[in-house]
């Protein structure tokens, strides 16, 4: 047993007792079949969240970002290893970082659209961008946010500067998971990878454009080398090289997206694939698994809550609803 994983001891223990509370497909298909929104919401108390069954949408959006930046802030003061939670917060850095972009191009402000999950404060790094201060930020997003400026100012294509700020945020998370020296992580990291870099691909199929686009927006690190992907040629290509690997479901389905068939069916089974990944955590006792699929097991879960909650909120039929949630596993 090493000394890293058992420091791990604690706070694994802790969080395999709070594993049980978390929203699985069980609850979430309660909340689906509730007579009322205001009835589903209440079933959500019984995973920690506040009472949310008098509440807006908007109101909905604030109490669930609520509730995952004081996890994350408190799985961050307990955590041996702050590199294994950065590698999840990094991920709202990068969506704050976005949000000043598109905020500056529609000439409106961001603040309401950032997240306080990240790194850092939204308050400093939106003065950051503002005032031109890049190197006052961790350096892969300082660097990454100047030139997405500098390219949207340029061009006025802020699609431009989303790109530049993916590929800083994968590869800042690949580093996260090698500075953690957690192979789980770095397994994690190229999912992820994996799976955007194939729904790329069946977007960017779907839409007709060549090759030389599809290499500019694909991310490295993933199991698969961006640049067969790119020159795969067509979607049978593509999906031949993910159908011996974790995203085999999601490949099978790819050609059909890409000649027609609704995105939803696809990009499920990229997200479920994913959860797949992390149920592995399942067989260790401690270290920094446990961590991961925890918080891992978290953001799903508040993405599966609002888009359960708002749907209810917007009469949106619940069948409609349970096509688009990922498998819960938890």
């Amino acid at each position: 047993m090493s000394n890293k994983n058992e420091a791990y001891l604690c706070l694994s223990a802790m969080l395999r007792a709070r594993e049980p509370r978390l929203l699985n497909d069980d609850r979430a298909q309660r909340m689906l079949e509730a007579p009322s929104f205001e009835e589903a919401a209440k079933l959500l108390t019984d995973c920690g969240y506040e009472d949310m069954s008098q509440m807006s949408a908007k109101e909905i959006e604030a109490a669930l970002t609520k509730h995952r930046d004081e996890i994350f802030k408190e799985l961050e003061e307990l955590s041996p290893q702050r590199e294994v939670v950065d590698a999840f917060r990094l991920k709202y850095d990068y969506h704050n970082a976005k949000a000043l972009i598109k905020a500056e191009a529609m000439g409106v402000d961001a603040g309401r659209l950032l997240s306080a999950s990240g790194r850092v404060a939204p308050g400093e790094l939106k003065q950051a961008y503002s005032e031109g201060r890049f190197a006052e930020l961790p350096e892969e997003l300082g660097a990454a946010m100047e030139e997405a400026k500098a390219v949207l100012a340029r061009t006025g294509n802020p699609q431009l500067a989303d790109m530049i700020l993916d590929k800083a945020y994968f590869s800042e998370l690949k580093k996260a998971a090698r500075s953690a020296e957690s192979s789980f992580l770095e397994g994690y990291a190229e999912i992820l990878v994996d799976s955007a870099n194939l729904k790329s691909a069946v977007r960017i199929l779907r839409m007709g454009k060549g090759e030389e686009f599809l290499r500019s927006v694909l991310m490295s690190g993933g199991s698969v080398d961006e640049g067969r992907i790119a020159s795969a040629g067509d979607a049978e290509g593509v999906a031949a090289l993910f159908a011996s690997g974790a995203l085999e479901k999601a490949a099978a389905l790819a050609a059909e997206a890409v000649s027609g068939a609704g995105m939803t069916a696809f990009e499920r089974a990229c997200d479920n694939a994913v959860g797949e990944y992390l149920s592995d955590a399942r067989l260790v006792s401690y270290g920094s698994e446990p961590l991961i699929a925890y918080m891992a097991a978290v953001e799903g879960e508040i993405t599966a809550a609002r888009m359960i909650l708002t749907g209810r909120l917007s009469g949106i039929a619940p069948g409609v609803i349970r096509e688009r949630l990922r498998d819960l596993n938890a």
